[in-house]
């Protein structure tokens, strides 16, 4: 399964010649390649998969994307470790 998560661009800078960026995912900090979103800036939400940034939403919408994520988890949580090896 692919998984693409939201997080809050903090830094734009190139690298060899690439858009890339700093990005923030409830203080976890992780670069990302920002070729794929040009016209992205700093305060921008963006969706990331594999190191790519692949679209840019609002903080609404990365907001409910992330308590989507967390009430996922919190599912698996609870379901115990049988069940999640299913």
């Amino acid at each position: 399964m692919c998984l693409g998560v939201p997080g809050k661009i903090i830094d734009r800078y190139e690298a060899n010649g690439l858009p890339m960026g700093k990005i923030d995912f409830g203080g976890t900090v992780r670069e990302a390649c920002l070729a794929y979103v040009p016209t992205a800036q700093i305060g921008d939400y963006t969706v990331i998969h594999v190191g790519f940034a692949i679209s840019i939403l609002s903080e609404e919408e990365a907001q409910a994307t992330l308590e989507t994520l967390r009430g996922m988890v919190d599912i698996a949580e609870e379901l115990g470790p049988e069940e999640r090896e299913r």
